[in-house]
């Protein structure tokens, strides 16, 4: 009999944790937002709730302090983010250039598209308490890793030209850290377009002529 009762629970059970985790998703990409648009020291739980349209004793239910938020928006963005570049690495079939502009387009895609003004959470790790700055830093080098990988096995194919890979990838991260600015008011196919561009523009750092068409 409670065998029974638990399969017939199990379904609403399931729905609960599907709204939750939907909510938890919500409240991190905020405060992730939050936290880019004005820094760590100037939000604080009622500018999250604020933003929500829910009470801080809502926001409570979930994270009990803005230490606790702040660190999961870095763990759930920073893992998510990388963990997609990782997964076209894994998943891709075809040269060094191939590889690396899908890469490419796919980061200034999610730093247009999806997460705009969170990308600035992993710009400052100074900006950030010790422990959030520490993992940020982890985040980046797992982050950058992934190109790292492609762009030493393109120049040791013979495929890619550089004046030196590190230099190579700082200004890599920097044009695509400016991505979202420099598309924030396009939308459709211009918005399209103009990540194509840039992608086909950092090609060019590394030896590859421009992609038309």
């Amino acid at each position: 009999m409670a065998r029974q009762e638990l399969t017939e629970r199990a379904p609403g059970t399931e729905r609960i944790q599907r709204k939750r985790g939907k909510r938890v998703k919500e409240i991190v990409e905020t405060a992730a937002e939050l936290f880019g648009e004005h820094g760590y020291d100037a939000v604080s739980l009622d500018d999250v709730a604020e933003r929500l349209d829910v009470t801080k004793g809502s926001l409570y239910y979930y994270f009990p302090s803005k230490e606790e938020l702040a660190t999961a928006a870095i763990e759930t963005l920073g893992d998510e983010w990388t963990a997609r570049l990782e997964r076209l690495a894994e998943q891709h079939e075809g040269g060094h250039a191939g590889l690396l502009r899908t890469l490419l387009h796919e980061h200034i895609t999610i730093a247009v598209r999806d997460y705009p003004a969170a990308l600035r959470l992993f710009l400052v790790p100074r900006a950030w308490p010790t422990a959030q700055a520490d993992r940020i830093k982890e985040l980046r080098g797992r982050h950058d890793a992934v190109f790292r990988r492609v762009i030493e096995a393109g120049v040791d194919a013979g495929e890619f030209t550089v004046t030196g890979v590190d230099t190579t990838l700082q200004c890599m991260h920097a044009a695509m850290a400016q991505s979202p600015l420099w598309c924030a008011r396009l939308r459709g196919k211009a918005r399209g377009n103009a990540i194509s561009e840039l992608t086909e523009t950092l090609m060019m750092l590394v030896g590859q002529p421009p992609r038309t068409g």
